[in-house]
């Protein structure tokens, strides 16, 4: 049984629609700015804690937007759980998946939620919730837009002066492959081996163009290649695999633990990009990193372009998750016009640290948050 102020007295919800630095270009579209649902449950004793619902760019990606995942949480999930404790998540997300089939992303918001809570209420970081912490910061990748070659250059430029990355990520499937495939293979030349670039098709292409245009890319020096076709092909997957030197990463292939056993059976990928949005929250993400790792898979620490509640939990998961062990993209709050918390995540010497204090560590500063939150 729980502690009386452990219950969840109210979950809240609020959509809010953050700015960006610059426009940032998935394969089928362009985000101006991240809208990003903030869920806050408060527990009995006045506790409450944060959680984001954030998908990449819009529903093209999972079919979740914030606003369906606003009407999921407001009409089905916040009423079933008031009442329950926020030290009772493992329960609580079994008992949600009666209710509510799929919506992760959603599902992943209260889960953060409830984790913040908890932590806050106990005065430790969610961190030690999920095992404690064995490292304090992690790697981050940045992603770059479809800009020109000179601009790119630029880019990439300032972010290693700064210290603040120093791998980079170049998004592709929008324009021709074969104009895409020789744009990749000029930024990555500019740099004359010295910088290292992944690219990311977002599952845009088809399997007569991802195997002429993959060995490509990668004879042009790119070292990580992801998700170049669709989710569910995973025979092609595995195929483009077995034919090129460097690693591909499976992200819409990889919800789920099941989806982590078919990559591995089939050989489909050698890098799993685990994100705690897509895969329902921290519970469920520690299930697909075993699943990942039992196989002998790698783990990526991905990103939905999450906002610092978000990024803070994805921190946390990755600095308690020894299973996380290649590197991670979570930029998120470097691609925002404006600043969400009182204290800002450390972004410093190519990584993000673990922020300091109970629950996730983070303060948000709710007149920014008032400013952008729709009416």
């Amino acid at each position: 049984m729980s502690d009386p102020d452990l219950k969840i007295a109210s979950v809240t919800t609020t959509i809010i629609d953050v700015p960006l630095i610059r426009p940032h270009k998935f394969a089928t579209t362009t985000a101006e700015a991240q809208p990003i649902l903030l869920v806050a449950v408060t527990t009995e004793g006045g506790v409450t804690g944060y959680g984001e619902g954030v998908v990449p760019g819009g529903p093209w990606w999972g079919g979740e937007s914030v606003e369906t995942m606003q009407q999921i949480v407001d009409r089905y999930i916040g009423p079933y759980i008031i009442g329950r404790g926020v030290d009772e998540i493992s329960g609580v997300m079994v008992d949600i998946e009666r209710i509510v089939a799929n919506a992760r992303f959603a599902k992943a918001a209260v889960d953060v939620a409830m984790h913040d809570a908890w932590g806050r209420a106990l005065g430790v970081p969610v961190a030690s919730l999920l095992g404690g912490a064995f490292r304090t910061g992690v790697d981050v990748r940045w992603a770059l837009g479809a800009a020109p070659l000179e601009e790119i250059v630029e880019e990439v430029t300032h972010k290693r002066e700064q210290r603040l990355n120093y791998s980079f990520k170049l998004k592709m499937g929008a324009l021709d492959p074969v104009v895409d495939t020789e744009r990749v293979v000029k930024i990555v030349e500019a740099f004359g081996g010295e910088v290292g670039f992944s690219i990311d098709v977002n599952a845009r292409w088809d399997r007569f163009t991802a195997l002429r245009h993959v060995p490509q890319l990668v004879d042009g020096g790119v070292e990580l290649i992801e998700q170049p076709t669709p989710a569910d092909q995973l025979d092609v997957l595995a195929e483009i695999n077995r034919r090129v030197a460097a690693p591909v990463m499976a992200d819409e292939s990889v919800q789920t633990p099941h989806d982590a056993y078919e990559v591995a059976k089939l050989g489909a990928a050698d890098v799993v990009a685990l994100k705690t949005t897509k895969c329902g929250g921290l519970q469920r993400s520690k299930q697909v990193v075993a699943v990942a790792k039992a196989a002998g898979l790698r783990c990526h620490g991905a990103t939905s372009i999450e906002g610092p509640i978000g990024t803070a939990a994805s921190i946390h998961f990755a600095c308690a998750e020894p299973g996380i062990d290649y590197g991670t993209e979570l930029f998120g709050p470097q691609l925002f016009a404006v600043e969400l918390l009182q204290k800002p995540l450390d972004y410093s010497e190519g990584q993000v640290h673990l922020p300091e204090g109970p629950g996730l560590g983070v303060e948000l500063d709710m007149d920014v948050v008032k400013k952008y939150a729709r009416s």
